[in-house]
């Protein structure tokens, strides 16, 4: 692992506004796709914005222009350190989000979760960082019954759920022991512009759109019966931000996201599909292992500490997303992690590079 170079781009952003309070803040993870959408709305609202990714997998295009950004890797805490200095709140939002992935690649998937997670928390309360607002996952709750409500005690099922776990175990013990706040965010299944949708180990509904806008039938494992609820950008960022000062929060672990479209991959598919009058023939492959068959969140917590209310329908998202990929273009899928583990659970898809 190659520490990066630094890049420096920060522009005073908006005019102050009477009464009102700035606040500088980080954000790990800020060229990805949530990091990169929080960092706009704390732009706007005229909060100095800090912010590092490792570029494995966001896109250098979605660091805004006004914010200070550091091509670090979250496991390098000298950097963290650094860039964390003199920060209000911390939101760690990177991961290498690859919950299937992290069965066959789990040393590179682990050690990002863990140790990157515990060499930003460190610095950050090192630092005496006011807050910490850790995106944890759904994949903690594993096969618990559904919906899955905050109270259960997880049961995770990969290598990713397990590190998560880990990782909010750790954030909890170390803000306890040296007085910092903390809240653990659980976002599912968010889609939105900007997702990345040449990758071909995550990302159910872009990896869909990709394929079918180049004429392709989408891959489905199993039998296509496993059901999510997709959570559009705009509402995770609402509840994401009333994070950052509502006390109500502190110490608490917050779905966050709809629970109201609960559906089927080959529903997600069929949806998709219409929207692009495409002839839909999927192609189906032996399920993956370990995967949870139905995954849903109760937003009952949400709705009463953050006055969380559902925007957005999934068909409104899908187009949202399907409008930015035909902008942006079509891309072939880039391979990008290698797999550390190859046998005969080992998803065809992702063994002989199928999308």
């Amino acid at each position: 692992m190659v520490e990066q170079a630094t890049v420096n781009r920060w522009v005073t952003g908006s005019s102050p506004v009477a009464g009102a309070i700035f606040m500088k803040i980080f954000i790990s993870g800020i060229a990805g796709f949530l990091g990169s959408h929080l960092a706009d709305a704390f732009i706007n609202e005229g909060h100095h914005v800090v912010g590092c990714d490792s570029l494995i997998g966001g896109e250098l295009d979605n660091v805004p222009p006004d914010a200070e950004f550091y091509q670090y890797d979250c496991c390098f805490r000298n950097s963290m350190l650094k860039i964390t200095k003199g920060c209000d709140l911390v939101y760690h939002t990177a991961a290498t989000a690859y919950e299937g992935l992290s069965v066959f690649s789990p040393h590179l998937i682990t050690q990002n979760i863990v140790t990157g997670s515990v060499s930003l928390f460190s610095a950050a309360i090192e630092n005496k960082v006011k807050r910490i607002i850790f995106c944890s996952s759904m994949a903690r709750y594993g096969t618990n019954e559904i919906p899955f409500r905050e109270e259960f005690v997880p049961k995770p099922q990969d290598p990713y759920g397990i590190a998560k776990v880990a990782a909010e175990n750790i954030l909890k013990n170390l803000c306890e022991v040296h007085g910092v706040e903390y809240v653990i965010a659980v976002p599912h299944n968010i889609i939105g512009p900007r997702q990345k949708y040449d990758d071909p180990y995550r990302n159910v509904a872009s990896i869909m759109i990709n394929l079918m806008l180049q004429n392709r039938q989408p891959y489905i494992y199993g039998d296509g019966k496993q059901k999510r609820c997709f959570s559009y950008i705009d509402d995770d960022l609402f509840c994401l931000k009333e994070m950052a000062t509502n006390k109500s929060v502190k110490s608490q672990i917050i779905n966050i996201g709809p629970d109201e479209e609960f559906i089927t991959i080959n529903s997600l598919a069929n949806k998709i599909a219409n929207q692009l009058k495409f002839n839909l023939n999927p192609k189906y492959l032996k399920g993956r292992p370990q995967e949870v068959l139905e995954a849903t969140c109760s937003a009952d917590k949400a709705r009463r500490l953050l006055n969380y209310k559902t925007k957005t329908k999934l068909d409104h998202g899908l187009k949202k997303m399907i409008d930015f990929i035909k902008v942006k273009g079509v891309k072939k899928f880039r391979y990008h992690l290698d797999l550390e583990i190859i046998n005969s659970k080992t998803p065809k898809t992702w063994k002989e590079k199928l999308f």
